[in-house]
């Protein structure tokens, strides 16, 4: 008689390895995601930056910073 199944024992081996994968991928997305937001608020702060030069060289000052709500 030919058996064509799983045994359990194959099946929780299989669920202890995606666990263990799971464990490892997560912890490495979300460190992915802060990088990635890292990386935007620095290319966010450069724009700023330029637009701040920009604006200096056109009327030789800074843009009041007094009225900023």
């Amino acid at each position: 008689m030919v058996s064509k199944g799983f045994t359990l024992i194959e099946l929780l081996i299989v669920v202890a390895i995606i666990g263990i994968l799971a464990a490892i991928a997560v912890p490495n997305f979300l460190n992915a995601q802060n990088r990635a937001k890292v990386a935007r608020v620095k290319a966010d702060q450069q724009a700023y930056a330029t637009a701040m030069e920009s604006y200096q060289i056109d009327r030789n000052n800074y843009p009041p910073g007094d009225n900023i709500y």
